[in-house]
């Protein structure tokens, strides 16, 4: 038996179980987003899912959701990593990585007891007589508690992910750059910023993905049907789910899963496509000013 059919027959019971566990589901879900009941629909369950009121309310907070904590998680979890990065005392690090230990039943409880219109910050604006009572879970602060306890949540994960990067950066470069006169300004954006590009994919992506989780806290703290300004699409398949309405449930589940991967393949070129643009143009003009030395010399 060749070396290759050996590796394939040990690699083929990984094989099967991704096949019967991942592809055989994923091929079942696209063909029942065609299916009701027992019928054959066409299309007729992906035009009822873009004609759902609540779909596309849970689409839209969904979009701005991301757009609005991925860039906040990704700037402050820089800035941190930068800060944290040049500090000796590596616990720092550690202590930011205790909110992501946390369970997400004990982060729904303690903010129900801040943010509750009984709660202990209704109670502190009271007394200063700021405002009146406010159950910011039932209103459109809600939003802002969310992107809040996600922040809160992945900022030590991504600051490692950032600091993992920083520290692959050469030193010598930074101490060329300060003999040269260059200042903080200028080693953070024409240093350190060009040298986390990979880093900044790796980052992106991975907060992405984890800003889906984000469903649990919401999910316990407000329950199936919370404010509008928190309805995610992991509510509407929640109940959907629940009603057993699996034609529309399985139509969303493609819809979502290729808005996921359009939205991937955008970053990677957005972010390492780009990258790889500006190297070959780097390495040449690297070249002729090496050539140019060589001339003068």
């Amino acid at each position: 038996m060749k070396k290759k059919d050996k590796m394939l027959l040990f690699a083929l019971p990984s094989m099967i179980g991704t096949a019967v566990f991942l592809l055989i589901p994923l091929l079942d879900v696209f063909r029942r987003s065609f299916v009701q009941g027992a019928e054959f629909a066409f299309f007729d369950n992906y035009k009822t899912i873009m004609g759902n009121e609540a779909f596309r309310l849970a689409a839209g907070n969904t979009i701005k959701f991301e757009m609005v904590c991925l860039p906040l998680l990704l700037l402050i979890s820089l800035l941190l990593a930068v800060v944290v990065y040049g500090m000796e005392n590596r616990w720092i690090q550690f202590l930011f990585l205790v909110p992501l230990a946390l369970p997400s039943n004990s982060i729904a409880v303690m903010w129900r007891l801040l943010f509750d219109s009984q709660g202990i910050v209704n109670g502190f604006l009271s007394k200063l007589g700021i405002a009146q009572p406010v159950d910011f879970l039932e209103s459109h602060a809600a939003f802002l508690v969310l992107v809040g306890t996600y922040v809160w949540k992945n900022l030590g994960y991504c600051m490692l992910l950032w600091i993992a990067g920083l520290s692959a950066i050469p030193q010598n470069i930074y101490e060329a750059a300060k003999v040269d006169g260059a200042g903080s300004f200028i080693l953070f954006f024409k240093i350190t910023m060009p040298n986390l590009r990979k880093s900044l994919y790796a980052v992106t992506v991975m907060s992405f993905v984890n800003s889906f989780k984000v469903f649990r806290e919401a999910y316990l703290m407000a329950g199936n049907y919370p404010n509008d300004s928190i309805y995610l699409l992991q509510h509407v398949f929640n109940n959907w789910f629940q009603k057993l309405e699996l034609g529309k449930l399985a139509a969303g589940s493609v819809v979502t899963a290729l808005f996921l991967c359009t939205m991937l393949y955008a970053m990677k070129k957005l972010i390492i496509g780009r990258a790889e643009r500006t190297e070959p143009k780097k390495a040449v003009k690297k070249k002729v000013i090496q050539e140019r030395e060589e001339e003068a010399q």
